[in-house]
């Protein structure tokens, strides 16, 4: 019998070998009314204020393309992991998946610098920065080198803390603690360099790796923390703020280019529409989010970020965006 992993692989080959061929989607043996469709996934919660800027992606696209274009929403990671769904996309699968920029720079080196340590804070800042020709001209790269479009890089998830099972005043207290993380170089990078000993693992085994103790902490923003429930495994957090996560929402370069130019036009506009429908909903949510994990019994904790800064400032010259946080710094903060 064929693993679950093994039979959604192939499950994503058969809609992108469909998609191709015929321009229409057959998905759970059904052929769908649209003319084209696209799948969606993310590891957040239906419940993450993010997701309801999916949700607004969703309805103002079927609007907007008069029915022809139909976007299915998959949460909780239902067709795999970020780095598998990716793969089928550059294999001209009709997917698309909410990813940072950290798993792109295998395919696009610049993309890395996103997730790279204390880059900006808050929202504002950091669309300048994935809204501007500069950041287009990677997006451009990225299809041509890597298989990948870009529809927009403008879904903000706030700034991601630690999470840990004691409390943290500076990077020395995290030695020794064993940190989940993605398995981009610039996430372990910054994980490594604050002193946790970083262990990569996709963001649904997370819970049950802390209840297990096969990890000892995490990092995350506020939305993510609570639609894992991870309050219920772990009892402190510390706001370093370290990363800024700004996402994008990533489709298959193969199938963009078979859609005609009015629906790439579309999905391309909706899509940035909708990413600050995501952000400035998930903007709102983060005080009262962070009262509810307070009173659920977490300490939730300010701490000086200087010797974090400190410990970091490397990451950026050893994965070689030194000239790079330079120039997208003063962009976000003009």
């Amino acid at each position: 019998m064929l693993n679950r992993k093994t039979t959604r692989r192939s499950t994503l080959k058969a809609l992108g070998a469909t998609a191709i061929l015929t321009g229409t989607v057959l998905f759970a043996g059904q052929a769908l009314a649209a003319d084209y469709t696209l799948s969606v996934n993310t590891a957040l919660a239906t419940t993450d204020p993010l997701y309801k800027g999916l949700e607004a992606l969703q309805k103002n696209v079927a609007e907007a393309s008069g029915g022809r274009l139909e976007v299915k929403l998959f949460p909780n990671s239902q067709l795999g992991p970020d780095e598998d769904v990716l793969e089928q996309a550059r294999a001209g699968a009709p997917v698309a998946v909410v990813v940072d920029g950290g798993r792109l720079a295998v395919f696009q080196h610049e993309f890395g610098v996103l997730g790279a340590p204390f880059l900006a804070s808050g929202y504002d800042g950091i669309r300048k920065v994935v809204t501007s020709d500069m950041f287009e001209d990677w997006v451009t790269k990225l299809h041509d080198n890597g298989n990948l479009q870009v529809l927009s890089f403008n879904w903000w998830q706030g700034e991601r803390h630690l999470l840990t099972q004691k409390e943290i005043n500076t990077p020395a207290d995290l030695s020794g603690i064993r940190m989940r993380t993605p398995g981009a170089p610039v996430w372990t990078g910054t994980i490594s360099a604050m002193g946790a000993t970083p262990t990569p693992m996709p963001w649904g085994e997370v819970y049950s790796a802390l209840s297990s103790h096969v990890i000892d902490g995490a990092e995350a923003q506020f939305p993510a923390i609570v639609g894992a429930k991870l309050d219920e495994v772990i009892t402190h957090i510390t706001k370093t703020g370290h990363i800024n996560l700004i996402t994008g929402l990533v489709t298959s370069g193969p199938w963009f280019d078979t859609l005609p130019p009015d629906l790439q036009k579309i999905l391309r506009e909706e899509s940035l529409k909708a990413g600050d429908v995501a952000s400035y909903g998930t903007q709102d949510s983060l005080a009262s989010i962070e009262q509810k994990l307070k009173d659920k019994g977490i300490s939730v904790r300010e701490v000086d970020v200087t010797p974090f800064k400190e410990a970091t400032a490397t990451v950026y010259d050893d994965l070689g965006y030194g000239e790079l946080r330079d120039t997208l710094r003063a962009m976000a903060a003009n």
